[in-house]
């Protein structure tokens, strides 16, 4: 049993909504990173693996409902969403694709140095410059998103019909 006192979700602060400047300064970081991915040729199925899958890491059930409905609107498979904590062991991800969501990882928890070398090394084999930096800022941003949520425990309803 923990010792930790919860704290009622009608006493939590919405901080997006407590201090709306600097949530639009990080809606502004996100679309930017958006902006820099589509120029590098990241399309917006690969982006949207990797908000999920920095969202999954750390836990954060606003924005794993966000960016689900966004991959598939974007016409991701569930298979391959069903697969995404255990993409290393699967065939369904290229190799773009991989490297990508190594990034994503490394930039998320950035204390595991060998990872960290080591996906930037299999980045550097099949990813531009420009589509590792991509994939860094979009890690980056969604990384922030998740502590927003988190932080103001963004609630997480039943879709219409389920």
């Amino acid at each position: 049993m923990s010792d930790v006192t919860v704290i009622p979700a009608e006493r939590r602060v919405f901080i997006d909504k407590q201090s709306p400047t600097a949530y639009r300064a990080l809606l502004a970081a996100a679309e930017a990173a958006r902006a820099v991915a589509a120029e590098a040729g990241l399309d917006r199925r690969l982006v949207e693996l990797v908000n999920l899958r920095v969202s999954q890491i750390n836990g954060c059930a606003y924005c794993l409902n966000v960016h689900t409905r966004a991959a598939l609107r974007e016409g991701e498979t569930t298979q391959r969403l069903g697969v995404l904590p255990a993409w290393r062991d699967t065939e369904v991800f290229t190799a773009r694709e991989r490297a990508a969501l190594a990034l994503a990882e490394a930039t998320t928890t950035p204390s595991d140095a060998a990872a960290q070398e080591a996906a930037y090394g299999a980045a550097r084999e099949v990813l531009t410059e420009e589509e590792i930096s991509a994939a860094v800022w979009v890690a980056i941003t969604i990384n922030s998103f998740n502590r927003v949520s988190i932080m103001s425990k963004h609630p997480v309803r039943p879709a219409a019909g389920q």
